[in-house]
Formats: C-alpha cells, sequence, structure tokens
C-alpha cells in the first residue's frame, strides 16, 4: 500500500546532489552480512582482563562512568535501564574509533548477523546501504516476488522514517531492527523518491523471504546474463549451479551483471571467483604488522567465453575483489562507472557471553597489487545508466551495451 504524506519542510537534505550507498548493506528482512568482507572470527572472553598496560578503564574513568550513572538515574527524564547503559557503553567504544565498518552487536543482533548468511529471512525482501551525505538508509534493489516489490518499493527510495522512527543517523543494524518482524505483521516505510513531490508511506507486510542471490537467464545470440545480488554463503553454490547452466545453455558470452552488489563474505566470492579466473592470486590481504594471506584460484574452471562485467557506484568490498580480479587478468571488460572503493575487511570475534564486536582487521589488494579503498575500481568503458528511460520503459542502456560488445566478440 501506498500513500503520499507532505513533508516540505524537511526537503531540504535533498539537495545534497548525486547519493552514494554507504559501506555496508543489508536485506531488510532480518540483517545481512554486510558491504564489509566479513571473516569468521575467534572468541573473546567475556570479562577478561585488558593484554594491555595502556588500558582506558583507569579508576579514573570507572569513576567517571559511575558519576555519569548517577547523575541519569537522578535527572534523566526519561526511562532507562543498566542494560541500556551498559549496550551504550560498549558501543561508544567501538564508535569512538571513527570507523563505520566495526561495530558492537548484542546477543540479539549477532544471532540475527548469523542468521543473514543462510539466505532465508523473514522480512520484506530489499536490500538496503547507508547514505553518507544524508545519514539515511536507501534501497539499493528489490527482491523479485517478495513484499517489497509487491508494495512497490523501489531501488534508490531513500528511507527516511520506519513506523513513524526517524532514521537519520542509524546504523543499518538498528533500521533493520526496525524493519524486521513476525510473520504477517505489517511495518510502514516512509520513503523519498526522485520525482515525488511528497514523502509515500508504503507499508509492507514482513513475509518468510527466500533470497536468491544469484539469478540467470539467456539472452539473444546466446549470451548469458548472470546476477549477483550479493555474495552470501549460499552464493557460491548457487553460482556453481547457474554458470554450470549456462554451459549447457550453449554459452557463448557471459554479462556478469555486478551492479549495486555491496559485497558479502570473503569466502563465497572466492568460490565465485574459482568459478571465473585462471590460475593465480585471486586477492590479498595485510594487516596492521604486514602479515600477508593469499587466496588462490587453481584455473581448473576457467572461463572460456568473452565476458563483460557490469558495475556502478554501489558495487562494492567483495563485488570489487571479483571485478578486480577480472580486470588485472584482462579476461573481461568491465562496463560502467566506477566502483564504490571499500578495500578492507572485517572480522567478527565473538564474545562468550554472546555478544560479539566485528573490527577492520586488514586492506585487501587485487592481484596486480591495487589498493582500491577510498578509490574504488574504474571500468574499461564508462557508461552512466538512463535512469529516466529505465523507470520510463525499463530500457537498461548498460546492458544493452554490453550485449553489443559481446556480439562483437562472438563473430571474431
Amino acid at each position: 500500500m501506498e500513500k503520499k504524506r507532505r513533508r516540505t519542510a524537511r526537503y531540504n537534505f535533498f539537495a545534497l546532489g548525486v547519493l552514494v550507498g554507504l559501506l555496508v548493506a543489508f536485506l531488510l528482512t532480518v540483517v545481512l552480512v554486510g558491504g564489509g568482507i566479513l571473516n569468521p572470527g575467534a572468541q573473546l572472553a567475556a570479562g577478561s582482563v585488558s593484554k594491555t598496560d595502556d588500558t582506558v578503564l583507569t579508576n579514573e574513568v570507572k569513576n567517571k562512568i559511575g558519576l555519569l550513572e548517577d547523575s541519569i538515574y537522578e535527572y534523566y527524564l526519561g526511562d532507562t535501564t543498566n542494560e541500556d547503559l551498559e549496550t551504550g557503553i560498549y558501543k561508544g567504544m567501538v564508535d569512538a574509533l571513527g570507523d563505520p565498518y566495526s561495530e558492537y552487536y548484542t546477543p540479539d543482533e549477532l544471532n540475527t548477523l548469523r542468521e543473514s548468511t543462510e539466505g532465508i529471512y523473514y522480512g520484506i525482501g530489499a536490500y538496503i546501504g547507508i547514505d553518507g551525505e544524508t545519514e539515511y538508509c536507501k534501497i539499493t534493489s528489490v527482491i523479485p516476488d517478495t513484499p517489497a516489490e509487491a508494495a512497490g518499493l523501489q531501488a534508490e527510495d531513500i528511507i527516511v522514517e520506519v513506523d513513524g522512527t526517524s532514521t537519520k543517523g542509524m546504523t543499518t543494524t538498528d533500521v533493520v531492527a526496525l524493519i524486521k518482524g513476525k510473520e504477517n505483521t505489517d511495518v510502514t516505510l516512509t520513503v523519498y523518491r526522485k520525482g515525488e513531490t511528497d514523502y509515500l508511506d508504503i507499508t509492507v507486510t514482513r513475509k518468510k523471504v527466500e533470497a536468491p542471490t544469484v539469478s540467470y537467464k539467456m539472452l539473444d545470440s546466446n549470451i548469458a546474463y548472470i546476477q549477483i545480488a550479493q555474495f552470501e554463503d549460499v552464493t557460491g553454490d548457487q553460482f556453481t549451479e547457474q554458470i554450470a547452466k549456462a554451459r549447457e545453455d550453449g554459452m557463448k558470452a557471459l554479462i556478469l551483471d555486478l551492479r549495486n552488489n555491496p559485497g558479502g563474505t570473503l569466502t563465497s566470492v572466492i568460490e565465485v571467483a574459482r568459478q571465473l579466473l585462471p590460475k593465480g592470486l585471486i586477492v590479498y590481504t595485510e594487516d596492521k604488522n604486514g602479515e600477508r594471506d593469499e587466496y588462490k584460484c587453481d584455473g581448473s574452471h576457467e572461463l572460456e567465453v568473452p565476458l563483460v562485467v557490469l558495475v556502478n557506484e554501489n558495487s562494492a568490498s567483495a563485488s570489487e575483489i571479483l571485478s578486480g580480479a577480472i580486470k588485472d587478468y584482462g579476461i573481461g571488460t568491465l562496463l560502467g562507472t566506477t566502483t564504490f572503493g571499500k578495500g578492507i575487511v572485517q572480522k567478527v570475534f565473538g564474545i562468550t557471553d554472546g555478544s560479539a564486536v566485528k573490527l577492520t582487521i586488514s586492506h585487501y589488494y587485487t592481484p596486480n597489487g591495487n589498493d582500491i579503498h577510498g578509490v574504488g575500481i574504474e571500468p574499461d568503458e564508462t557508461l552512466d545508466l538512463d535512469v529516466d528511460q529505465y523507470l520510463k520503459n525499463g530500457t537498461d542502456n548498460q546492458l544493452e551495451r554490453a550485449t553489443e560488445i559481446l556480439e562483437g566478440e562472438i563473430v571474431k
């Protein structure tokens, strides 16, 4: 259900220009392992003594925390609990790093994070990211045949409120917590949509969503089209299945669509890369001590047909690992716009009380040693999506150009 609602006094923040999707992306259902490359982590013991002598937990700090606690309970107008304040301390310490990719998770949030990689969710079925300019969430893509699609949500919709609660300044974890809920219950998203003069209130009924991260279809001239929406634990198997179908169907060329793919797990993108790349390095990481981990491909499934990879400013992290390797090896043409530029890796460290902390632990580099963090990957051919035509009649000029390139390669 879609309803327009006028809030003209609050339109000024949309005048900031082109919006760039930020870093961690989540699936609007439970939670998605975000645009960061996520590695499984170690277990930390809750209550253990700090391993460094230079600790922030001095007696002076402890006394000050106690003073703040007393002041809150004596003077604060609203209600709070010890649990809320304790969580706030932990989140505040990680927030102090100034790293939007590092985050503290409560036990409930961690369970949500774990569920996300299974590819089955309870929610509405749309991917989102945080916009760095406005500090609001925006939808990057909508999963077909889901409640989000049925309700009329669209890519690039900016989520201003969820059930009347402003999302400004919230992390994606916080926003997803507002959107998720029990199956068959409703949630109302207030969104700004380009071209509309009013905000839209869109009510969506939460359902079980099985997210196909990989989709395939055969185009004319036996050009296979495979889209990867996100790199989840299930993506490797899904891609292997779809690329096998494409080969069985007589694939003569391949379009790999990584547009609006915010990333995901390191393991899954490595699995996909091993279905395409020649023998050699896929990616390597280096931590602050210079320790290097390498991820390689044996070349046993090297792609033997012409390839075009579609990318845009929302192609981030894991999708940049794949597109960067393809570009370095020269086995395909990158088409679209410069990618997001996230070249760092996160690791989740579980804590024995059921909570966890996610920290940025290393940089990653393409096979040729390129650090794309904050820079992105420039396509071999730059072509902006004609958004007006796409919204008007579904014409995808980038896909059309990819097809044109590959038809020329097939003829050769």
